[in-house]
């Protein structure tokens, strides 16, 4: 889907750039470094380079331990170990992974299973997971014995007496939390800032991002939405995020190509195979990261007019790019309005 948890050395759908401070400004502290396969930015206002220096490697201990938890290229992360089980019987995880997959799971229902966090079958299979990308293009069969280890409906979620496990009904379900590793590690950082007492901050990882308070010249962080094209880096829209989470799901700029056809990260679970409908970028805000993280992927696949009709349904802050003939389109949701700075379209 929308990007490969953990080391590949790829980012996909970063389609989300910090809002840069005036040079007359207080610098502020930036640090920034490699996680999941992608990058991470913290800006912080306030705090000296003694206390960034300090802050540093707090915050990639964590992400590594996010990793160590999420990743589906790491044989032994908490995620492989259970997908690796053909246990059927519940499988205990810590409440990060619980909280994580639950959420999936409702948005996943809200989006007609769209958001599915099952396909990583029909990921690998196509050759955007830990497998290497095919030579010829999956066949009907291998599609459809992919899919039939897929399904939202056969992973539950049991909680009870504060101890959480995962169940499958199948022995070979294989989950993927990649689609949504991003914006947990980015609300977990700002969990990291608070507990630190930091109070104003911008952090990302990937294309998911979360923010507090003002930045060094006392205004509001803002976050541009980049033009969906992988030969430039323009922006299309500024937003003032206003303590929300924000992610982007592309297709744009994770794809190969096989045989002359161009194939996108994103599948469609209904059909296994990788979107080909006109809709290219989806930005969604959210109360937090991880909330638009999931809801981003599950637009995406959705396609322009189903989106709409889930964002408007939902009250989503959401803004859809879609590719035309003439150049680009977009449409945001009355929610979307209200973050809006500026926009380039």
């Amino acid at each position: 889907m929308r990007y490969r948890l953990s080391l590949i050395g790829l980012m996909a759908s970063l389609l989300l750039l910090a809002g840069c401070d005036s040079p007359d400004a207080d610098a502020p502290q930036v640090l920034e470094g490699k996680t999941m396969g992608t990058s991470w930015r913290v800006s912080l206002a306030g705090v000296d380079a003694q206390r960034g220096a300090e802050l540093r490697g707090k915050i990639q201990a964590q992400l590594d331990a996010d990793d160590r938890l999420l990743s589906t290229w790491k044989d032994d992360s908490a995620l492989m170990q259970f997908n690796h089980s053909s246990s059927t019987d519940p499988w205990p995880v810590d409440a990060a992974m619980a909280d994580i997959v639950t959420l999936s799971l409702r948005i996943g229902h809200y989006t007609q299973g769209a958001m599915d966090i099952t396909v990583g079958p029909l990921v690998n299979l196509w050759g955007f997971g830990p497998q290497a990308q095919p030579t010829v293009t999956p066949d009907a069969g291998q599609i459809a014995a992919a899919r039939a280890r897929t399904g939202l409906q056969h992973l539950r979620v049991i909680t009870a007496a504060s101890t959480q496990w995962l169940q499958k009904d199948i022995p070979d379900l294989f989950v993927d939390l990649s689609t949504v590793g991003e914006g947990y590690a980015a609300d977990h950082l700002a969990q990291l800032m608070e507990r630190e007492g930091i109070s104003r901050y911008l952090v990302s990882v990937g294309g998911a991002l979360a923010s507090r308070g003002m930045n060094a010249e006392g205004k509001p962080w803002r976050v541009a939405i980049q033009k969906p094209t992988d030969r430039e880096n323009a922006v299309q829209a500024v937003v003032d995020i206003n303590g929300h989470g924000i992610s982007t799901s592309g297709s744009y700029r994770n794809y190969y190509e096989l045989n002359g056809k161009r194939l996108s990260h994103v599948i469609d679970p209904a059909t296994g195979q990788p979107i080909t409908h006109n809709l290219v970028s989806a930005t969604v805000i959210a109360p937090t990261a991880l909330e638009a993280d999931t809801w981003d992927t599950g637009l995406m696949v959705l396609g322009l007019e189903k989106a709409k009709a889930v964002a408007l349904e939902q009250g989503l802050a959401v803004y859809l790019i879609t590719k035309e003939q003439d150049g680009f389109a977009v449409w945001m949701s009355p929610q979307f309005k209200s973050f809006l700075v500026d926009s380039k379209n």
